[in-house]
């Protein structure tokens, strides 16, 4: 893998990911007034982060779409209700969940306001979505594929799925720690298995950690020396349960003028502490650093979450058996 300074400096390679319309809508539905949307985009410019994600595209023959905000679905029309045209430096993305979604929702790229689709998998998905991958690609997008759940998969299945991404047409390979279960020290040794068939097809890597134990910025840091240059966050956190990499954090740790703070911190005190005062829930609680101790799915710990349960010990008994 190539080796990267550490400490000093900073390299131009590294792209930072919005994740907070996509990844928050988990714990809202996607119920965000486009107030809040323009509002993010415009710091997204501002702070000169480098993609948005402005959401999933999820099939509406899976999902019933009075049940969810708009962003759930992120229509081309939607996307430029907000954006308009687009004319700055700021990429957009979508993403495309394996199972829950439609090829056949995605029109030509000459005719959309997205950059990027994201295509988030499983790894007993992988023939479905390097063939969302391709569809992707074959119509001008950029493309990612997301492995999800990384700490449930056997090193052997994890070296024949990434032979299989790395023939694809994929552009950059995510490293996912849906569980937020990886330590720092595990996370080095799995960007070595990534870098290896990173190196091998010319792909680049990114990060997508979740906070349940309070590494997703350790992770990502540590992802960031180790060589991976696509980096996801949130402002203030804001994703499922636990929450991911802060925006505030990484911002602040890349040393790259291009990054600025003080729009991120305005942004944060104009509308994501107004998330919080009217009862949005998320980010690390102890519920969230048991299933990332052990390993699980955080559904149990939202459900406890949602039910303002205070019995820490039973449910961690019963997250046991």
């Amino acid at each position: 893998m190539k080796q990267v300074d550490k400490l000093l400096g900073y390299r131009s390679s590294i792209k930072v990911i919005d994740a907070t319309l996509r990844d928050g809508g988990l714990v809202n539905d996607f119920f965000f007034d486009d107030e809040f949307v323009k509002a993010l985009y415009k710091t997204n410019i501002d702070a000169g982060v480098d993609y948005m994600e402005m959401g999933y595209r999820a099939s509406k023959k899976v999902f019933d779409e009075s049940k969810f905000g708009k962003w759930k679905f992120s229509s081309d029309e939607h996307i430029r209700e907000i954006v308009g045209e687009n004319n700055t430096n700021l990429k957009l993305a979508i993403m495309a969940d394996i199972g829950r979604h439609d090829k056949d929702d995605f029109d030509q790229k000459v005719n959309s306001p997205v950059d990027l689709v994201r295509v988030a998998t499983y790894i007993h998905q992988l023939p479905e979505a390097l063939d969302m991958i391709e569809d992707a690609h074959n119509k001008g997008y950029e493309t990612s594929c997301n492995l999800m759940a990384l700490s449930h998969v056997q090193e052997n299945d994890l070296h024949a799925g990434l032979e299989m991404i790395g023939q694809s047409p994929v552009d950059t390979i995510y490293i996912v720690d849906s569980f937020g279960s990886i330590y720092p020290e595990e996370m080095a040794r799995v960007v070595n298995i990534f870098a290896e068939f990173a190196e091998k097809y010319n792909k680049k890597l990114g990060i997508h950690a979740h906070n349940n134990q309070q590494l997703a910025f350790a992770n990502t840091i540590e992802a960031c020396g180790d060589g991976v240059d696509w980096l996801d966050a949130t402002y203030l956190s804001m994703g499922r349960g636990a929450g991911n990499c802060a925006m505030e954090l990484l911002i602040g740790f890349l040393k790259n003028p291009k990054y600025k703070e003080l729009p991120v911190f305005k942004f944060i005190e104009e509308y994501m502490i107004g998330l919080k005062q009217k009862g949005i829930v998320w980010g690390y609680d102890v519920q969230y650093l048991m299933t990332g101790l052990l390993n699980q799915h955080p559904r149990t710990a939202i459900a406890f979450t949602k039910d303002k349960r205070t019995d820490y010990v039973e449910f961690f008994k019963d997250l046991m058996l």
